[in-house]
């Protein structure tokens, strides 16, 4: 089993992938846990709960300017 940030390090090694958004959501909100997930490839660190408002603009934005 690999964790979000493996994952986030295996999807950013692919081309395929090269545009794409990468949202964490977690439990984890200290600023270390922000820094490991950045220098994994996420691009937003999202702790619990979460601000639905800023999920849904995260998630509408490369759509909305596309």
């Amino acid at each position: 089993m690999i964790d979000g940030y493996e994952l986030a390090r295996r999807l950013r090694a692919r081309p395929e992938n090269a545009g794409a958004t990468l949202i964490a959501l977690t439990g984890y909100s200290q600023e270390r846990d922000r820094e490991r997930a950045m220098a994994a490839g996420i691009d937003h660190h999202l702790a619990k709960p979460v601000d639905m408002a800023r999920l849904a603009a995260l998630l509408a934005g490369p759509r909305a300017a596309g």
